[in-house]
C-alpha cells in the first residue's frame, strides 16, 4: 500500500513539473484576414515544432484596438510567458501593458514608426523585437510604371488610424511623383467610410495604389464593388489585397514571416535569448503576383515575369 502511495505521488509530482513547465504564448491578432491568418498559423507552426508543449492563449481584437489593449492586459495579468501581438495595434497595445514580458511581433511594416523610435537602427532595446511585412516600396511604385506607363494619377488608398499605412504612402507618394505621375490621398477612418472613399478615388483617379493595410485587408470585397465596376485597377502591398481587389502586387509570404516569429520566440523561451538585443527580421524574398480574375474583368493582359495568385 505504502508503495502504491508513493508511485501515485510520484506520478502526481511528474505530472504538475510537467504543467509547470509548459510555457504559455499569449496570441493576439488585430483582424481576421488572410494575411494576419498565415501569419499566426507560421508561428503557432513554427513554436509548437520546436515546443510541444506551449500553450497558445490565442484573441483576436476584430479590428479594435481597445478590444487589443482588453486582450493583452489579460494576458499580462494572467502571466503569460511572452506576448505574440500580430499588427501594429496589438504591438502598441502590448507595448502599453508591459515592460517586462517578451513581445514578439509580426506584420509590422516599420517598428520606428509603430514605436515612436526615431533613427529606428533595427533593435529596439526594450523588451520588443519580431518580423517585418515591409516589402521595397520603389518596386512597388515602379510597378504602377510597369503596367499603367500612360496613366496620370495615382490615388493612394489607406486607413488614416494606421500609422504604417500613412509610412507607406508617404514614401509610395514620393517615389510616384519621381516617376512623374500625379498622386492623391483617399483615406478613410474605420470600416463605416471604406466604400465611399474607394469609391471618391475609383472616380477621380486611372490607377489606385493601397500599401499593407489591416482595413483594406479586411475588407476587400468593399473595395472590389467600387473599383472593378469603374474600371480602376489596383496595385496592392501584399498578396491578400491583390486577392480581393487588386490587380497586381510585389509580396511576401505572411506565413514566412510568421514562421520566423515562432523561431524567435523559441529561442527566448527556451534559450533564454534577449528580445532586447534581438535584430528585426525581413522576409527573406518578394514576389511578383497578378490576380486572374480582376486582370480578365478589366480586359488587361497578363502581366510577364507575375506569378497567378492561387496557381
Amino acid at each position: 500500500m505504502k508503495k502504491l502511495v508513493t508511485l501515485a505521488l510520484v506520478v502526481m509530482m511528474v505530472a504538475m513539473t510537467a504543467c509547470a513547465s509548459a510555457a504559455t504564448v499569449g496570441i493576439c491578432q488585430l483582424v481576421q484576414h488572410a494575411a494576419l491568418d498565415q501569419a499566426t498559423q507560421g508561428f503557432k507552426d513554427a513554436l509548437s515544432e520546436k515546443m510541444p508543449d506551449v500553450e497558445f492563449d490565442e484573441q483576436n481584437a476584430s479590428g479594435d484596438a481597445v478590444n487589443c489593449a482588453t486582450i493583452v492586459n489579460t494576458f499580462v495579468s494572467n502571466g503569460v510567458d511572452l506576448i505574440m501581438a500580430n499588427a501594429t495595434p496589438a504591438l502598441q497595445a502590448a507595448v502599453a501593458a508591459t515592460g517586462d514580458i517578451p513581445i514578439l511581433a509580426t506584420s509590422i511594416t516599420e517598428y520606428g514608426v509603430a514605436l515612436g523610435i526615431d533613427d529606428f537602427a533595427g533593435v529596439t532595446g526594450m523588451n520588443v523585437s519580431g518580423t517585418s511585412d515591409l516589402a521595397p516600396l520603389s518596386e512597388q511604385a515602379a510597378m504602377v510604371k510597369e503596367l499603367f506607363p500612360d496613366a496620370k494619377k495615382v490615388g493612394l488608398l489607406y486607413c488614416s488610424a494606421e500609422a504604417n499605412s500613412i509610412y507607406q504612402v508617404k514614401v509610395v507618394s514620393e517615389e510616384l511623383a519621381a516617376l512623374g505621375y500625379e498622386t492623391e490621398e483617399f483615406a478613410f477612418t474605420d470600416s463605416n467610410d471604406v466604400a465611399s472613399v474607394s469609391a471618391l478615388a475609383a472616380g477621380d483617379c486611372d490607377v489606385i495604389y493601397i500599401p499593407t493595410d489591416n482595413t483594406a485587408a479586411a475588407y476587400t470585397e468593399t473595395i472590389a464593388n467600387e473599383v472593378i465596376p469603374a474600371g480602376v485597377p489596383v496595385i496592392a502591398g501584399e498578396e491578400g489585397i491583390c486577392a480581393g481587389c487588386g490587380v497586381a502586387t510585389l509580396t511576401i509570404s505572411y506565413y514566412d514571416i510568421g514562421y520566423a516569429t515562432g523561431l524567435m520566440a523559441y529561442e527566448i523561451l527556451a534559450n533564454g535569448a534577449d528580445v532586447s538585443q534581438m535584430p528585426i527580421e525581413y522576409a527573406p524574398q518578394f514576389v511578383k503576383k497578378y490576380n486572374p480574375a480582376n486582370i480578365e474583368a478589366l480586359g488587361l493582359p497578363v502581366p510577364e515575369g507575375y506569378a497567378a495568385i492561387g496557381a
